[in-house]
């Protein structure tokens, strides 16, 4: 069971804004997590590309915002059914991160601080669909939301944009994360409302 901690204040619908089915719109941002919150010092934090032959690609703290960054505005959604719009973000682009990769994978786990992976297909993470954010309007992102950075996937449910991100693991077969293996669908799109295995 996942824990919601304050910041949640209910349902607003909106007739004119469109959602995908089932979400309402909230102006808060709520947080959930499956455990506590890993509180991971920019000193020692890491982030790493293995690729399915066991290469390492590695980025410091320092070197990772030396990367190029773009700071995109989009609406993200959760699979508990609350949707926030024109959140703003600054981060490294997954295609960024990749560009000295050599891969034949199709497939990637997102591994977190706290041990909780998910599963993505690689190309749900390229052409400037996804990104490692490390901001959140204008600020540094908060250990609650993922900080210091967390995987962006906007496109799907927000379970799949994994907090306290520090590796992907390209694979060349699928497997299940954490919240897919106990019964959550395994690609989550929030416009066919894929929220649970059979959906």
């Amino acid at each position: 069971m996942g824990i919601v901690t304050p910041g949640f204040r209910g349902r607003r619908r909106d007739p004119d804004i469109e959602l995908p089915p089932g979400q309402y719109l909230t102006e808060d941002f709520p947080v959930l997590s499956i455990g506590p919150t890993p509180r991971v010092s920019t000193e020692t934090w890491e982030f790493t590309i293995t690729a399915e032959d066991g290469t390492v690609h590695q980025w410091t703290w320092e070197e990772f915002l030396a990367l190029p960054s773009e700071t995109p505005t989009l609406d993200i959604h959760c699979v508990t059914k609350w949707s926030k719009l024109g959140t703003t973000w600054r981060g490294v682009s997954i295609d960024t991160l990749l560009e000295d990769v050599d891969t034949a994978a199709d497939y990637v786990v997102a591994h977190s601080y706290d041990g909780y992976t998910t599963n993505l297909p690689l190309e749900d993470l390229l052409d400037g669909r996804a990104w490692v954010a490390y901001e959140f309007d204008g600020d540094g992102l908060e250990p609650e939301h993922g900080g210091p950075a967390r995987l962006l996937v906007p496109h799907l449910y927000f379970w799949k944009s994994a907090k306290w991100v520090h590796n992907l693991e390209l694979t060349l077969s699928d497997e299940p994360g954490f919240w897919e293996a106990g019964g959550y669908h395994n690609y989550g799109d929030p416009w066919r409302e894929q929220r649970y295995q059979g959906d």
